[in-house]
């Protein structure tokens, strides 16, 4: 028996969806979307998500014209080459403070950030710096010399030119 409320139904209209199909439809949708997360993260797994960075070692050719004393920095690089009559040295430019890097200057290096000053040698001149710049390790002959940023050596430790 059909009320007045009820219209009849015509078999053309869609079938109504019991609440337990549309949970279970919707349980199936987040599965999946779960899983295309998933497979999209693994993907990505055998690129390295880190960037790679020089080597701390490197290779720098002094000019012939670089006077004794004067410093050569080479682009990209946290150490200043030297030449003198005694031999060919480098010294960290990165402050012993806080890790800014220092100014070569002709009187010796010179921080931007809070205005340490280092002597031509690296020893400090002016605070706040705790301590000296320290030496790198260089080694070669011939014009042609390898640099170590991750070698610390005594400080006056130089390599015949």
């Amino acid at each position: 028996m059909t009320t007045q409320a009820e219209k009849p139904r015509s078999r053309l209209d869609p079938e109504p969806l019991p609440r337990r199909d549309f949970l279970g439809l919707g349980a199936l949708g987040s599965a999946l979307a779960a899983l295309a997360v998933a497979l999209v993260g693994m993907a990505r797994l055998p690129k390295a998500a880190v960037l790679s960075s020089p080597s701390k070692k490197f290779r720098v050719t002094l000019p012939e014209s670089l006077p004794p004393g004067q410093a050569l920095v080479p682009e990209g690089r946290s150490v200043a080459v030297f030449r003198d009559e005694e031999g060919v040295y480098a010294i960290s430019t990165v402050c012993t403070h806080l890790g800014c890097v220092v100014r070569v200057t002709p009187e010796g290096f010179e921080c931007p950030c809070h205005g340490s000053r280092f002597a031509a040698d690296g020893s400090v001149i002016k605070g706040p710096a705790p301590k000296p710049l320290p030496w790198r390790k260089v080694s070669g002959a011939g014009g042609t010399y390898v640099v170590d940023e991750d070698a610390t050596v005594p400080v006056g430790t130089k390599v015949k030119a």
